[in-house]
């Protein structure tokens, strides 16, 4: 498996933000958003270690921390995922995959992770790529990210939001665009639609750190 970096910070977003975890981060991905801040990781000639699953599951264990996020790049995409959330499903681990929506999710609902699943609006030049059917396999412990950057993307996601009934079936966040939109412009959107049960998320880790800085 390619791994770009490994290393222990804080969850900056989601259900567990806050929390110490576990980030394993995994080479390459099959979109280019158009916001994207970990291009980095996603270039053909970036640097990364060949790691089996059994490696990454003794590096996480001798962390001590209970939370992990698997994340990219696009983490679904490695040829030896499905074996990784097999062992790491077998401990007490709490295990998170950040997906982009635009892998199918079906098959990786057997031994079932956490899912924090990106939906590309339009400002990201992705929406093409996303897979509906991907919606109707989320569960309460489950999140639907919607990372925002215009008043058009806003308008998007609430649909999205009412067609698939998110709120009663898992999480739902929005969460602005570096330096694109105002988090209050999302609140004022949040208010004027009664957006009960949709939280605006703020990345913590580019709030205490610098916004570029890696392995945080």
């Amino acid at each position: 498996m390619k791994v770009v970096e490994m290393f222990t910070s804080i969850n900056g977003e989601g259900t567990r933000a806050g929390e110490l975890a576990v980030f394993v981060r995994f080479k390459g991905c099959n979109l280019r958003c158009s916001y994207c801040d970990t291009m980095w990781a996603n270039e053909g000639d970036c640097p990364y270690e060949e790691k089996g699953p059994e490696e990454i599951l003794q590096e996480i264990l001798a962390s001590g921390i209970r939370n992990v996020t698997l994340t990219g790049g696009e983490p679904l995409l490695q040829k030896e995922m499905k074996a990784l959330l097999h062992l790491l499903l077998q401990t007490d681990l709490r295990v998170e995959i950040e997906t982009n929506g635009a892998v199918r999710l079906a098959e990786y609902c057997q031994e079932r992770p956490v899912f924090t699943m990106d939906y590309k609006l339009p400002s990201s030049g992705c929406e093409s790529q996303m897979i509906l059917e991907n919606m109707e396999l989320l569960e309460a412990d489950d999140t639907v990210k919607f990372v925002v950057g215009t008043a058009e993307d806003l308008e998007s996601a609430l649909e999205l939001i009412r067609f698939y009934d998110l709120t009663n079936h898992c999480h739902v966040y929005f969460s602005p665009v570096f330096g694109s939109i105002e988090p209050v412009q999302i609140v004022d959107f949040m208010m004027e639609h009664k957006l009960n049960d949709v939280r605006l998320q703020i990345q913590m880790h580019k709030v205490i750190w610098d916004p570029n800085q890696r392995g945080v």
